[in-house]
C-alpha cells in the first residue's frame, strides 16, 4: 500500500474513532440517566402499558454501547494493521482487499470471496 493511501484510511480510522467514542459517551450518558430514573421511589414502569419500562432501555442501551465497544476494538485492531503493514490483506486467503471495500468497511479483514464463504 502506498504512503497516499496508508495516509487516508490512517485519517479514516481515526475520524471513525472519535465518532465511535462520542457514540459511547452518548450511550454511557443515556445509561446514567435510565440508573437515576430507575434508583427513584416513584418509577414503577413495569405497570405502565403504555411504554417501555427502564429495564428495557436499559437492555437496549448496554447492548448498543457493547457493540461501540466491538466496533472501537475493530477499529483499533485496523489501525495495528495499518502501522505493521498488514492492513487490506485478507487474514484467510493473503489476497489484497480492493480498496473500494476498504473505504467502505476500512475495518474489513477478509475479502469479498472469503467473507462470502464465511457467512454461508
Amino acid at each position: 500500500m502506498d504512503e497516499q493511501l496508508r495516509t487516508e484510511f490512517e485519517a479514516l480510522l481515526h475520524g471513525h474513532r472519535r465518532a465511535v467514542e462520542d457514540r459511547i459517551g452518548e450511550r454511557t450518558a443515556e445509561i446514567d440517566i435510565l440508573r437515576s430514573s430507575r434508583a427513584s421511589e416513584f418509577t414503577d414502569d413495569e405497570h405502565d402499558p403504555e411504554g417501555t419500562t427502564l429495564s428495557a432501555e436499559w437492555t437496549l442501551r448496554e447492548g448498543l454501547r457493547e457493540a461501540d465497544a466491538a466496533e472501537l476494538e475493530a477499529i483499533d485492531a485496523a489501525l495495528d494493521r495499518l502501522r505493521d503493514g498488514t492492513f487490506g490483506r485478507c487474514l484467510r486467503c493473503g489476497r489484497q482487499i480492493p480498496v473500494e471495500r476498504l473505504r467502505i468497511r476500512p475495518t474489513a479483514t477478509l475479502c469479498v470471496p472469503c467473507a462470502a464463504r464465511r457467512d454461508r
